[in-house]
């Protein structure tokens, strides 16, 4: 075979090779660059005090609602007394000031009553003066008792204002005092540290005596109800996959089994720059000193798994998906 003849075998060959693989592919796509992937929920106790207690153990599976720490509750309790001590108060309060109210607005109507009746006295008075029926004293007497009683209406008046104004502050106080209980009712119901969801304690460090820190996080739990498989594939793969196609999936967790699974997600976008806290994803392109096509993650979601089927947080997965 003459050296022209080998080498249009070769380049037949590499074609088909190359026609094979593309056609393989747009029915087949394979990586191994594949994990499971969880929602990590990083639960800090929205209060400070001192653990008193650990329920939970680590790696322990726990479902939502499960008790998992508890602070101390003495001075949150104590905390609730004295508020509700405060709130007694402003309302006891409030009904002496509404007796007072009471006093003050019958008082009112006495000095009412008696001002117009020493103002028709004061005007029959003037009139049988007119007429030299009375004397002169008895008039001047008459509206004395008129201005005294004007100045006792609108003294009257004055405290009935008053006591009003002081009803009004003591049922702001009372409005704060209700307010102030129920932010320490709050506090004391976060004493006790729930599990937000199901899932799996992982890396628990905590211990009675430990000081828990408001908006910190102290127990970390892996979401049972979150857990999926991440593939990232070739960008020259991905045209042609679409939401619920079928794909086969391997765990290195749980060898030597195939787990049909569905796309449940594929990315629209990637980074291409290796900086951390991006809204985007960064796949390197780089194995060792090779250069690879850029990948995009691809979510996958497991068809009925058994329910002793256990996944693991960051275990490595093989993907084929079948566009």
């Amino acid at each position: 075979m003459t050296r022209g003849r080998r080498v249009g075998l070769a380049a037949a060959i590499a074609l088909a090779l190359f026609v094979a693989y593309e056609v393989i592919s747009s029915f087949v796509a394979f990586t191994d660059d594949g994990y499971v992937q969880s929602d990590l929920i990083a639960l800090a106790p929205q209060v400070t005090g001192r653990i008193i207690a650990v329920d939970v153990a680590d790696n322990q599976d726990v479902a939502e609602g499960d008790l998992l720490a508890s602070i101390d509750p003495v001075p949150f309790q104590l905390a609730v007394d004295q508020r509700r001590a405060d709130l007694a108060e402003a309302r006891a309060q409030i009904v002496s000031d509404q007796h007072r109210i009471a006093s003050t607005r019958d008082a009112l109507a006495a000095a009412n009553s008696a001002a117009d009746f020493a103002r028709e006295n004061e005007k029959r008075l003037t009139t049988l003066a007119s007429a030299q029926d009375v004397s002169r004293v008895a008039l001047d007497q008459a509206s004395d008792t008129l201005r005294r009683a004007d100045a006792a209406r609108d003294a009257a008046q004055e405290s009935v204002a008053a006591t009003e104004a002081t009803l009004s502050m003591h049922q702001a106080t009372e409005a704060r005092a209700v307010s102030a209980l129920a932010l320490a009712e709050w506090q004391l119901a976060r004493t006790k540290l729930a599990a937000p969801t199901s899932g799996t304690v992982t890396s628990l460090s905590l211990r009675v005596g430990d000081t828990a820190q408001a908006d910190v996080p102290l127990i970390g739990i892996v979401d049972a109800r979150a857990r999926r498989i991440v593939a990232n594939f070739k960008e020259s793969y991905i045209r042609g996959f679409t939401v619920g196609s079928t794909a086969w999936v391997s765990l290195d967790s749980n060898p030597w089994h195939l787990r049909r699974a569905r796309v449940a997600g594929i990315a629209r976008g990637i980074s291409r720059e290796a900086v951390p806290n991006r809204l985007l994803n960064y796949v390197a392109p780089t194995t060792d000193w090779i250069r690879l096509k850029r990948r995009f993650p691809v979510t996958l979601t497991l068809v009925d798994p058994p329910s002793d089927l256990k996944l693991y947080m960051g275990a490595d997965a093989r993907v084929v998906v079948l566009p």
